[in-house]
C-alpha cells in the first residue's frame, strides 16, 4: 500500500507541474542539474539513476522541420522514471500537429496510467496480485487509453487543421530495469545489446506500420481504402481514397490524418515490453529519416563506437544525412531525428 500510495502522491505532482517544467538542454551532462523536460536536441541526466539520454534533430531539405521529441526525467515524479517521445509530422500542417501530440500525450498517459492503478487497488489490496505482475498491463491499457484520447482531441481542436496533416509517435517509458514501448506510424526503435561473442548487437523493438504490411492492408481493405503505391515511387505503399480525392498516406498508422481515418488508417499503439538486462547498452528511437539510410546494426554500430555519449544522437543524425546525400542523390535529404537512451554508467 505504501508504494501505491506513494505512486499516486508522485502522479498528482507531476501533473500539476509537468505542462511547465521545460529544459533547453543547456549545461545539461556539464554536472549541472538536468532539466526536467527537453523539448529541443540535448542531453538529460537520469536524476537518481545511471540513464542518460542524448537527442538531435537536424532539418532536411524540404522546408520546416516537422520532427519533435520529449524527454521528461522523473517522469511521474518518479526518480527512476523517465519518458521519452519522438514525433514525425507530415502533411501542410505536421509540425503543428507534432507538436500538439507531443506535447499532450505524456500528461494524457499520466492521467490514464492514474486512472488505471487506481482501479487495479483492489485486487493489490485483497493480495490476488502484485502490483509488478501487472504493471505492463497497466502501461499497456493507459497507452491505448490515451492515444486514443489524444487524437481524438486533435479532431476536435479549432486551432489545428489536421484532416490532411498528422504525425507519427514513438514513445518508451523506463521504470527501473523495465522498458515499456508504444508505437504508432513508422519510426523505429532498435536496441542495443552485447551478444555471447562480446559483440553489440541490434534488436528491432518495434515495426514499421508500413500499409503493405498484411495485417495493416486487410484491415485498411475492410474498410474500404486501397494500398498501392505509384509508379513515379515504386515500393513507396500508401493508403488510398477509393475516388483518390486527398492525397496518399505512406503509413498505416498515425494521428491525426481524417481523410482517411474512415478507410483504416488507426491512431492505436503496438505497446510492448522489455526486462532490461546487464548486456543491454542503450535504445534509439529514430523517425524514419535515419531508417531510410542506415540500417539497424549500422545505427547500432554507430552510437556505440561514440566515446561521447553526449555527442551519440549527433553523430547518428549526420551520419544519416551523409547517407541521404551518398544513397539517394538528386532526392531531397528528408528530416532527421533521434534519441538515445544509454542504461548504464559508461565503463571507467
Amino acid at each position: 500500500m505504501r508504494q501505491i500510495s506513494s505512486l499516486l502522491q508522485g502522479l498528482a505532482r507531476s501533473l500539476s507541474v509537468g505542462r511547465d517544467r521545460k529544459g533547453d538542454g543547456a549545461g545539461a551532462g556539464e554536472g549541472k542539474a538536468a532539466p526536467a523536460v527537453l523539448r529541443t536536441s540535448g542531453t538529460v541526466w537520469g536524476e537518481g539513476s545511471e540513464t542518460f539520454a542524448a537527442v538531435c534533430s537536424r532539418r532536411g531539405e524540404k522546408g520546416t522541420n516537422q520532427d519533435c521529441s520529449i524527454v521528461w526525467e522523473g517522469f511521474g515524479c518518479h526518480e527512476d522514471t523517465i519518458f521519452c517521445g519522438i514525433f514525425d509530422g507530415h502533411g501542410p500542417w505536421g509540425h503543428y500537429v507534432a507538436k500538439a501530440v507531443r506535447d499532450s500525450l505524456p500528461p494524457t498517459l499520466l492521467c490514464h496510467w492514474q486512472e488505471a492503478l487506481t482501479l487495479t487497488l483492489a485486487s493489490l489490496i485483497d493480495g490476488e496480485k502484485k502490483l509488478s505482475d501487472c504493471r505492463f498491463d497497466l502501461w499497456k491499457q493507459s497507452y491505448v487509453a490515451a492515444c486514443a484520447a489524444v487524437d481524438e482531441e486533435l479532431r476536435r481542436s479549432h486551432r489545428l487543421d489536421a484532416v490532411y496533416s498528422g504525425c507519427t509517435a514513438l514513445a518508451v517509458v523506463k521504470q527501473g530495469d523495465f522498458l515499456v514501448v508504444a508505437n504508432v506510424g513508422d519510426s523505429r526503435a532498435v536496441l542495443a545489446t552485447t551478444s555471447d561473442d562480446g559483440a553489440v548487437a541490434a534488436v528491432q523493438l518495434t515495426v514499421d506500420f508500413k500499409p503493405n504490411l498484411p495485417q495493416e492492408k486487410e484491415r485498411i481493405r475492410r474498410c474500404n481504402g486501397e494500398v498501392y503505391s505509384l509508379a513515379d515511387e515504386p515500393g513507396v505503399h500508401r493508403v488510398w481514397q477509393p475516388n483518390r480525392e486527398s492525397p496518399g498516406l505512406a503509413m498505416s498508422r498515425a494521428f491525426g490524418d481524417y481523410c482517411v481515418k474512415d478507410y483504416g488508417v488507426i491512431s492505436a499503439p503496438e505497446v510492448t515490453q522489455r526486462r532490461i538486462s546487464g548486456k543491454d547498452q542503450f535504445v534509439i528511437l529514430a523517425t524514419d529519416g535515419v531508417w531510410d539510410v542506415l540500417s539497424n546494426e549500422e545505427a547500432v554500430q554507430i552510437v556505440a563506437g561514440t566515446p561521447d555519449r553526449k555527442k551519440a544522437a549527433k553523430r547518428l543524425v549526420e551520419c544519416a544525412v551523409r547517407a541521404w546525400r551518398r544513397k539517394r542523390r538528386g532526392i531531397a535529404v528528408d528530416d532527421c531525428s533521434a534519441i538515445c537512451l544509454f542504461f548504464h554508467s559508461p565503463p571507467s
